[in-house]
C-alpha cells in the first residue's frame, strides 16, 4: 500500500491553479550597474546569490524531473509538471546570462560555481547505483528536495513581488524585471512540486528529513555565496558579510525578514500544508502581464509589435 493512502492528503486551493508556459524572455545588462541597489553593496550580493544558485540547480530540477515523468499516473499533473520544466529551464538561462555581465565588471564568479556545480552534478547527482529499489530510493529523495527547496524559492517569489523597499531604493529596473519575473512563475508553479512529491511518496518522514538537507544546504550555500561576493568586489575594500547586516536589511525592507523566513519552517512541516495555501497566484499572472521582458517575448512569439509602455 502507498504511504499516500489511508490518510486524508492536504488539500490545495483550486483557484490558485493555472496553465503553466515558459516565457522566453532576455534582458539587456548593459546599462545595469555593479551595485544595482544604489550604494548597497550588501543587499545587492546577497540577492545577486540567486545568479550563482539558480542555474545549476534548476538545470538539476529539469534533470531530475525528467526521470520521473514515467512515474505520473495524473494528466493534469504531468501537464503541470512538463510547464514546469519549461518554466526552470528559462529561469536558469536568463540567470545564467547574467554572469558575464558580473565578470566584465571584474566580478569573476567561477570559483563559487565549481563548488554549486560540485553539489548539484556529484552530491547530488545520478548515483551509480543498480536499478531497483536504491535506485528508486534515491530518484524518490531527489523528489523530495526539490518541494523544500521550491517552498523557499515560492516565498522569495512572493517576498520580491511584495518588496516596495527595492523600488523606493531605486533598484535598477532590469534587474528588478528578472528577479520579479522569475519570482510571479515561482508562485505560478509553487505546488507542483509539491503535488509531484505527494503522487510519487508523499511520506512525512521523508518530507521532514528532506527538508532539513534543503535548507541546511540553502543558508550554507547563500551565506557563503554572499561573502564570496562582498570579499571579491574589485569596488569594495576588506567587504563582508554578515548576520547583523542580513537582519538589518530585513527590517529595511530591502531583504526578506528574519522573523518571515523562521515562521515558514512550521508551515512547511505542517501535516496540512500545501503551497497554494500561501502567495497569490492572482497577482503573480498580473505581474507577468505587465512584466517588460514578459511582454517582449510574447511580442516575439506572435510577430507583433512592441508597444512603447513595455519597452
Amino acid at each position: 500500500m502507498s504511504n499516500t493512502q489511508s490518510r486524508v492528503l492536504p488539500q490545495p486551493v483550486a483557484s490558485e491553479h493555472t496553465a503553466l508556459k515558459a516565457r522566453k524572455v532576455s534582458f539587456a545588462w548593459e546599462e545595469t550597474p555593479l551595485h544595482w541597489i544604489p550604494g548597497d553593496p550588501f543587499t545587492t550580493h546577497t540577492i545577486n546569490v540567486l545568479h550563482l544558485l539558480l542555474p545549476a540547480g534548476e538545470r538539476w530540477f529539469v534533470h531530475v524531473y525528467k526521470q520521473i515523468l514515467p512515474y505520473i499516473k495524473d494528466e493534469q499533473l504531468r501537464r503541470d509538471v512538463i510547464g514546469f520544466i519549461g518554466q526552470e529551464a528559462m529561469h536558469a538561462q536568463a540567470h545564467d546570462e547574467v554572469l558575464p555581465h558580473l565578470k566584465e565588471q571584474g566580478l569573476d564568479p567561477a570559483p563559487y560555481l565549481a563548488q554549486v556545480d560540485w553539489l548539484f552534478e556529484k552530491l547530488l547527482g545520478d548515483k551509480t547505483l543498480p536499478p531497483g529499489k536504491a535506485r528508486k530510493w534515491w530518484l524518490m529523495e531527489r523528489v523530495a528536495i526539490i518541494a523544500a527547496i521550491e517552498h523557499y524559492t515560492a516565498f522569495l517569489g512572493n517576498w520580491v513581488l511584495n518588496a516596495d523597499g527595492l523600488d523606493r531604493e531605486g533598484a535598477d529596473p532590469t534587474m528588478l524585471d528578472l528577479l520579479r519575473w522569475h519570482g510571479a512563475e515561482e508562485v505560478e508553479h509553487r505546488s507542483v512540486a509539491f503535488d509531484l512529491f505527494m503522487h510519487v511518496d508523499g511520506g512525512y518522514a521523508r518530507r521532514v528529513r528532506t527538508w532539513g538537507t534543503a535548507f541546511t544546504a540553502l543558508v550554507f550555500l547563500w551565506q557563503r555565496g554572499a561573502r564570496f561576493f562582498m570579499e571579491n568586489d574589485p569596488t569594495l575594500v576588506d567587504g563582508r558579510a554578515s548576520w547583523r547586516e542580513f537582519h538589518s536589511k530585513g527590517r529595511a525592507g530591502v531583504l526578506p525578514t528574519t522573523g518571515a523566513m523562521v515562521r515558514s519552517i512550521p508551515r512547511y512541516l505542517g501535516r496540512a500544508y500545501h503551497p497554494s495555501q500561501e502567495g497569490s497566484t492572482a497577482q503573480a499572472v498580473a505581474y507577468l502581464a505587465s512584466s517588460p521582458a514578459a511582454l517582449a517575448a510574447e511580442a516575439r512569439e506572435h510577430g507583433t509589435p512592441l508597444g512603447k509602455d513595455a519597452v
